[in-house]
């Protein structure tokens, strides 16, 4: 996942990319964020791609840099939300190698640390402690490992949505996948997204300077894995996780 990428997905971000904002309906993310909102207060959205958390930050903090790498999305945030003029859209690469950036009180970075290369995330994740103030808290959501896994299984184990019938791959291909699993990256639509345990989260955020506070499973609805999910199929739902952590130096 890289710029090409994502300017590539950006006219058709709304139907291409899973709306977490919208599919929350438990509204934990929401209340992480007003928890550590103040109108005196600034804040980074980290990946903001088209802005959907535009109007949940602007009217709770006195400054909103919304961040992303691709100039498209941050095009279309700014042609949607004219309405928040506390809002400035800042096309930034968090993965690269040299990063300078003015640091904000608060951060959020909804599924934004996704790809796959390890290099680029050990960037991403350093670039994170440089966006933040001492002090400041961050409320980070990433896709769960542990829920690609379960959600796996239940496919595999009950034959849903013709599981079975997956060819596995051989050769190179394989051998790569392999790969990639050893690090945590599965596919998503075909594409390899990084998926994260629970204490690899723990981990990553600590060797950067953050103290964790919270680490909490934000749950979907089975329709958001599976095309047609059997009425039997209940909880456990599949989650992705969410870190509230404050940056301690």
């Amino acid at each position: 996942m890289d710029r090409k990428y994502w300017e590539t997905i950006a006219p058709n971000y709304d139907t291409e990319i899973f709306d977490v904002l919208r599919n929350d309906t438990s509204g934990s993310i929401v209340a992480a964020i007003e928890e550590m909102a103040s109108p005196g207060k600034t804040v980074m959205d980290i990946g903001c791609a088209i802005g959907k958390w535009i109007p949940v930050l602007a009217p709770r903090f006195k400054h909103v840099i919304a961040a992303d790498i691709s100039a498209k999305n941050l095009q279309i945030a700014q042609e949607k939300y004219p309405e928040y003029p506390n809002v400035e859209y800042l096309r930034m690469d968090m993965s690269a190698n040299d990063l300078t950036v003015i640091p904000c009180d608060c951060a959020i970075c909804i599924n934004a640390i996704l790809t796959g290369s390890l290099e680029k995330r050990i960037n991403f994740f350093q670039s994170l402690s440089l966006c933040i103030n001492a002090g400041g808290e961050l409320v980070l959501v990433v896709p769960s490992l542990e829920s690609k896994l379960y959600t796996q299984i239940i496919a595999d184990r009950w034959n849903v949505d013709d599981a079975e019938n997956d060819e596995l791959p051989k050769g190179k291909e394989a051998t790569q996948k392999i790969s990639n699993i050893r690090q945590g990256v599965t596919d998503i639509d075909n594409v390899p997204t990084k998926h994260y345990l629970k204490e690899e989260l723990e981990l990553l955020l600590s060797l950067e300077g953050f103290e964790v506070s919270l680490v909490k499973k934000i749950n979907y609805g089975w329709g958001t894995e599976f095309h047609k999910p059997p009425k039997w199929l209940k909880g456990p739902y599949p989650w992705d996780w969410m870190v509230t952590a404050r940056k301690i130096n």
